[in-house]
Formats: structure tokens, C-alpha cells, sequence
């Protein structure tokens, strides 16, 4: 099975607790705090695995997480940092997250992209000593990792994009250029899913083409099944526009050329603009050389010679070779191009900070911030030490102020992250 659209909800590991802990050793009075910090919580990336073909090892994981990091223990001992999660996927990967927004792009094998960062340890009561603190009873909790939905998209990585109506015979094609055994039957939608076969021209190289279910009209509205799957040709370098040139035909090679067109335009401008090569299939048949004619005369008034046009039979095989080696040429030259034109890109997304704000409904007053959202989380409220800790940090930046100015009153509800609060003077 042939799987290229995954949601996943993916978690970082919780940070460990810090920990409260005094030396207690013979012969060594007044030994001092000694509780050590919680270990960090493991990251979530993915990486782009040559091996893998698909998501479909992936299909029934529903959420993936990384193991949480431990907690602090007395003498100094620091909790062990939670083991990182790993995640195999398809060379051509686009992660996306829930509004949409490309996060990470593993276009070449080795890549990885951090999807979710594991939570801080807590700092352990070593930590808070100081010249007027000698005793501190007081440790932090760890952090929760991160949380979030994203949604995995394949992108085949292929030189060559094929698009062609059903029974145009791109499989047929597919099968005669390169080793790959698509299936062939004389019945529409034959191909249900996209398949690669990689060409090699003698002793010069190879390129690599993906073969894609077929168009029929009124794709881009979601009719037929191979629409879905054009964003497999969105990394090719050329489109080939394999049209029909059988005189049982029902659409005519020109009617036939505009359609597709239109379906790729339709689907993406971007796509629309690719370099392309049409091909007129199954010369062999009595009839298909005068419509190849009709073909090549009109894309040389409407086109004139910037697109190459070309007739073979792939079931006899001829033309095969010249359309092979003209590919290749275009081949070789886009991808020097694209080379030189390369830039960077940063995996992931630029993560913002949200501000201190304060926002009422039905009577609870929900506080957001990053500052005071991680308070919240590392502070244990069973100790008073940490309560105090924390009611001095709200103070100092202002929430307190914030809550009266919008008319908080007492016993009313504060919340703040996963907390939840009676507000009092």
C-alpha cells in the first residue's frame, strides 16, 4: 500500500524534577543543599531515510514521543537527559503544521528537522543556595515537552514527471524506459498510485521519471484519481505530456494536449510553468501518424519551437531513444542550473515569544505568556518556599496589576496554563 498523507501528533519528552536534598554525611556538619537538576526531556525529529518508500509504517502510530528526561537526586546527582525519538521517513518529505505552514522540507537523504523539543529539567535545591539562603527548600518541577499536530506530505523526487490521460500509455512507456514493472491493462486507472523508474542513457548517466495515476477533465475539482497526486511532480525539472495518437481515441491529441494543461495550470501556476515535453504515444496504430501531424503543426503555431514534440510507439519502442537523450540534455541542464541557484533553507519554524496578556471569560481570568506559563509549570505549589517564589515573580512582572486592572475580585478564578487558582489579596 502506497501511503503519502500522514497526521501525526508528536510529543517531547517531560523534563525531570529537580529535587530537595541536604548532605547528611558523618563528620560533616551543617553539609548544605544537594539536590541535583532534572534531566532534559528527549526531541522528536524526523529524518529523510533513503530506504523508505511511503508512510505506511507510520499509518497506525497515531502519536509519537520521546522518552521523558529522570529526576534530580541528592548529592549533586543530575537526572539522565530522555532519550531522543528518531523517525524514518521518505526521501521528499513536507512537514506542515496545523495552519498549513511548511516546517521543515527533507529533500536530501540524511536530513532531519526537530518537530518537538523536550521539555527543561528542574533545577534541584543546590541550585537556590545562596549567602542568605543556606537552607533552601525549594526545587523545580520539569517542563512539559512540546505538543503538536503536524501533517506529513510526499513529494517523489524525480527528474522527470509523466502526466498523461488513462490508457495514454504512460505505464507502457514507463516500463520500456526504465526496470520498473508498473501494471498495464487497457482499462482506465490502471495506475492507482505513483510509480519511479530510473532511465539510463548508455554510459552518460540517468535521470529518474514518476509515473502518476491519470488525469481526466475536471481533475483540479477532485474527479479521477490523479490530481491528488500531482504534487508528486512539483521537485521534477520537466514535465512529459504523453498524449494519445490512437484514432479510437475519444479526445483528439490537441484537445487532449489543452486539457492537460489546463489540469496542471489549474492545479498550480508554478506547475504550469515547468519546461515540458509533449509526446504523441502509439505511432504503431494506422491512423496515428496523420493525427501526430495535426499535434506537432499545431504546437508550432501556438508554441512555435520552444516545446520539443515528439511521436514514438512505447510498445514497439520507436522514437524511444531520441526523446530519451533530448530529456536527459534538458535534464543535465536544469539541474546545473538549479545547482548554481540553490540556496539554504532552515528546516523548522521561527519560534515566537508571546507576551503577558490577560484575557476574561465567565468569571475565570486566563493568563498567557511565555514567561509566566514556565513559572507556572516548574513551581511545586505543595511547597511553601515555591508559592512564595512564585508570588513574588507574578508581582514583578506585573500580572498582579494586570488581573486588578481587569477588575478581578476575590475568589475569583486565575487560570494559568494547566493551573488553575483562587485569586486573594
Amino acid at each position: 500500500m502506497f501511503v503519502d498523507e500522514l497526521e501525526l501528533l508528536v510529543r517531547g519528552g517531560r523534563g525531570g524534577d529537580g529535587v530537595v536534598s541536604f548532605r547528611r554525611e558523618k563528620y560533616v556538619p551543617k553539609g548544605g543543599p544537594d539536590g541535583g537538576d532534572g534531566g532534559k526531556g528527549g526531541d522528536v525529529y524526523l529524518w529523510a531515510d533513503p530506504s523508505k518508500q511511503s508512510f505506511l509504517d507510520l499509518r497506525y502510530r497515531h502519536t509519537l514521543k520521546a522518552s521523558n528526561g529522570a529526576h534530580g537526586k541528592g548529592k549533586n546527582q543530575h537526572g539522565a537527559d530522555g532519550s531522543d525519538l528518531l523517525v524514518p521517513v521518505p526521501v521528499g518529505t513536507v512537514v506542515r503544521d496545523q495552519e498549513g505552514n511548511v516546517r521543515a522540507d527533507l529533500a536530501e537523504a540524511g536530513q532531519k528537522a526537530l518537530v518537538a523539543g523536550g521539555g527543561q529539567g528542574g533545577k534541584g535545591n543546590a541550585r537556590f543556595a545562596s549567602s542568605r539562603r543556606r537552607v533552601p527548600r525549594l526545587a523545580e518541577k520539569g517542563l512539559p515537552g512540546e505538543e503538536r499536530k503536524i501533517k506529513l506530505e510526499l513529494k517523489l523526487m524525480a527528474q522527470v514527471g509523466l502526466v498523461g490521460f488513462p490508457n495514454a500509455g504512460k505505464s507502457t512507456l514507463l516500463s520500456r524506459i526504465t526496470a520498473a514493472k508498473p501494471k498495464v491493462a487497457s482499462y482506465p486507472f490502471t495506475t492507482l498510485t505513483p510509480n519511479l523508474g530510473m532511465v539510463k542513457v548508455g554510459d552518460e548517466g540517468s535521470f529518474i521519471v514518476a509515473d502518476l495515476p491519470g488525469l481526466i477533465e475536471g481533475a483540479h475539482q477532485g474527479v479521477g484519481l490523479g490530481h491528488r497526486f500531482l504534487r508528486h511532480v512539483e521537485r521534477t525539472l520537466v514535465l512529459l505530456l504523453l498524449v494519445d495518437l490512437d484514432p479510437n481515441a475519444e479526445t483528439d491529441p490537441v484537445e487532449a494536449y489543452h486539457m492537460l494543461k489546463h489540469e496542471i495550470s489549474m492545479y498550480s501556476s508554478r506547475l504550469a510553468q515547468y519546461p515540458r515535453v509533449v509526446v504523441g504515444n502509439k505511432l504503431d496504430l494506422t491512423g496515428a501518424e496523420k493525427r501526430f501531424s495535426q499535434l506537432k503543426e499545431h504546437l508550432k503555431e501556438a508554441e512555435g519551437d520552444l516545446i520539443p514534440v515528439f511521436g514514438i510507439s512505447a510498445y514497439t519502442g520507436k522514437g524511444v531513444q531520441d526523446l530519451i537523450h533530448n530529456i536527459y540534455a534538458q535534464v543535465t541542464e536544469l539541474s546545473q542550473k538549479e545547482e548554481l541557484e540553490k540556496e539554504v533553507e532552515v528546516t523548522g519554524e521561527r519560534e515566537t515569544t508571546i507576551p503577558l496578556s490577560v484575557e476574561k471569560y465567565d468569571n475565570v481570568f486566563y493568563v498567557r505568556g511565555d514567561e509566566i506559563e514556565r513559572m507556572a509549570a516548574r513551581t511545586d505549589f505543595e511547597s511553601e518556599e515555591a508559592l512564595h517564589r512564585f508570588q513574588n515573580f507574578i508581582r514583578r512582572i506585573g500580572l498582579e496589576r494586570e488581573l486588578k486592572n481587569k477588575g478581578i475580585k476575590e475568589g475569583d478564578t486565575v487560570r494559568i496554563g494547566d493551573e488553575e487558582f483562587d485569586y486573594y489579596e
